[in-house]
């Protein structure tokens, strides 16, 4: 028993006490937290330095793409301006409502507020963003480039994830007047048709671009750096005259008004600059709701419109013809007896002039006539006379959707082609190309590119011998005297050269009952000034009849009275003027009174 004892004994001193085991477990365990929580501290900051140094641009770029954006900074289109500055295009600054379909689809309770404010029906406009749910950004239908303070009352409900954005609109101030020369520009600020698109590239400008910090709501809180500054277009000096534009839109309209005409051109050049003054079309548009107008409207028919010319032609005709030495102004033509053989058909006059000058032929716009003085020229030195005139090629004036004219050369004439040319059938030109033709007559015979921007120099040849132009200039003067076809395109104190005009119009392979009546002219004849072509199609014959000198003449009498009025151009006629003056003081009984204090 006594030996049991010791072994138990022996045993239990031979084992650890339990405190000394806790002491020991205790400690074990304080090393391994320690320890376990110093390799969390160096894996921390090893994560850090990672972070921040080692691999920070990932990490960096990953939070700017959530609340760093670049956003472009608009610019306004350069300003247009006519040759005295007064403003004919400009842009003024909107407002454009626009809503991150994110943030709005998670709002499906505000969306009949926008609805209503903006005007748009509730199913639309759900559907609308519901398609859009996985975008950032949309504009908000029919709100893109509204009034800034229709923008605000929207914006005031605070509706989540709906912005506004400072855009830019074209506003045009002449309206109708002016469409068909500046055109107009798109939702997105583009040049579409006209100036405007002729000239977008110096227009448009361009946008800036600054980097920004959205919160999540897509708000600006923080602009952070200027990427590129916006630069703004470029302004444009046009060689229109407001003032002689309004005079040639208001009368073409008037000539529409009382005429039952489908539709009218008009150009007005400066003689001596080939700078186009005035261009008007009827039908026209409001630049300012295309939407709103017919797209056939659009169209600038006084340089995209082709048009067989008529007897406008006959002064080209017939300086051909003195060029060539067949003829002298004097030299005698027999008409009789008012017509003569053309094919199948009769070239015919409106009645039997008899014997005329050559003169006389213009001055009663002879179809006969012109046709015998034709018959006396080559025709390859009729076509090249022609082609000088700039028949058959583009004027160059830089005009989108300018026409050239169709031409035929010799090869493709039939036996009387030339017959019918000589008098302005059988070739196809534009109501530019006529101003432009009478102005290189005006001007000695010197062509000048038309342009539409003021004081751009412009390339010019001589097409015919001054003193040849100035023989065919005085023909035309008699056109608008007493015994000529133009009376009403007469004005009171100033020569007048022109020449009327009145074709069929070409209809399924033929000619129909319709007509095209002309009037071209320069004034004034001593020191000529303007040339202007006047167009209107399809009068009606019951009304103020279908001839140039009735129909376009007086268009061409009204704007031209105003443009020497408004221009400050002397007149070249004061022995007409003054006796009219005298005819009129004595038809009131002043100028057959005595003077005060003299003998009854």
């Amino acid at each position: 028993m006594l030996g049991f004892f010791k072994s138990r004994f022996a045993n239990h001193e031979s084992r650890p006490s339990r405190r000394n085991r806790a002491q020991f477990n205790l400690r074990g365990r304080l090393q391994l937290v320690v320890g376990t929580l110093g390799l969390c501290a160096v894996a921390l900051v090893g994560r850090a330095v990672d972070l921040q140094l080692i691999d920070n641009a990932f990490y960096q770029k990953k939070a700017d793409a959530r609340i760093l954006r670049e956003i472009p900074i608009p610019t306004s289109r350069g300003m247009i301006t006519d040759r005295n500055g007064e403003p004919l295009a400009v842009s003024t600054p909107v407002a454009s409502l626009w809503a991150n379909p994110q943030e709005l689809s998670k709002y499906p309770d505000r969306l009949p507020e926008l609805a209503e404010a903006t005007d748009l029906p509730l199913d639309y406009l759900t559907r609308y963003v519901s398609q859009r749910a996985d975008k950032e950004f949309m504009y908000i239908p029919r709100h893109r480039r509204i009034s800034p303070g229709a923008a605000r009352k929207i914006l005031a409900l605070e509706i989540p994830g709906v912005f506004s954005q400072r855009e830019y609109r074209r506003f045009y101030p002449q309206g109708e007047a002016m469409a068909h020369i500046l055109g107009f520009t798109n939702i997105d600020d583009q040049g579409q048709e006209g100036i405007e698109l002729a000239f977008d590239e110096w227009l448009r400008g361009k946008p800036g671009a600054e980097k920004v910090i959205r919160d999540r709501r897509g708000r600006i809180v923080e602009n952070v750096d200027l990427v590129r500054a916006a630069e703004p277009g470029k302004d444009l000096t046009l060689s229109i005259d407001r003032r002689i534009q309004y005079l040639t839109y208001r009368e073409l309209k008037r000539a529409l008004l009382e005429s039952g005409a489908s539709s009218a051109s008009a150009v007005v050049l400066d003689v001596h600059t080939g700078e186009v003054l005035a261009m008007a079309n009827l039908p026209s548009f409001n630049p300012n709701a295309v939407e709103s107008g017919q797209r056939e409207s659009h169209r600038n028919r006084a340089v995209t419109d082709l048009i067989e010319p008529g007897s406008t032609m006959k002064p080209l005709t017939v300086a051909a013809a003195l060029e060539a030495g067949v003829v002298t102004p004097d030299t005698l033509i027999d008409t009789n007896p008012g017509w003569m053989p053309n094919g199948r058909y009769r070239t015919t006059d409106t009645r039997n002039h008899g014997v005329l000058t050559v003169t006389g032929v213009i001055t009663k716009s002879s179809n006969v006539g012109v046709s015998k003085i034709v018959a006396k020229l080559d025709d390859k030195d009729f076509y090249e006379f022609l082609r000088r005139f700039g028949y058959g090629e583009s004027t160059e004036s830089g005009f989108p959707g300018e026409a050239a004219g169709l031409f035929p050369p010799p090869s493709r004439w039939s036996g009387t082609t030339k017959q019918t040319m000589s008098y302005g059938y059988g070739i196809s030109v534009t109501p530019l190309q006529i101003a432009h033709a009478y102005a290189a007559l005006a001007n000695g015979g010197r062509m000048i590119e038309p342009t539409f921007v003021k004081g751009q120099p412009q390339e010019s040849r001589q097409v015919l011998d001054p003193e040849i132009a100035r023989e065919v200039m005085a023909m035309m003067q008699t056109v608008t005297e007493p015994g000529g076809t133009a009376k009403d395109a007469a004005i009171l104190g100033y020569h007048v050269a022109g020449k009327t005009g009145t074709a069929r119009i070409a209809s399924g392979g033929g000619y129909s009952r319709r007509y095209a009546a002309f009037f071209a002219g320069v004034v004034p004849v001593e020191n000529p000034r303007f040339s202007m072509a006047v167009v209107v199609m399809n009068p009606d014959p019951s009304r103020r009849g279908y001839y140039g000198g009735r129909v376009a003449g007086p268009v061409f009498h009204n704007v031209m009275e105003g443009s020497l009025r408004l221009m400050d151009v002397p007149p070249d006629d004061i022995e007409t003027w003054l006796a009219a003056q005298a005819k009129a003081l004595k038809k009131q009984g002043i100028g057959n009174q005595a003077p005060a204090g003299g003998q009854p």
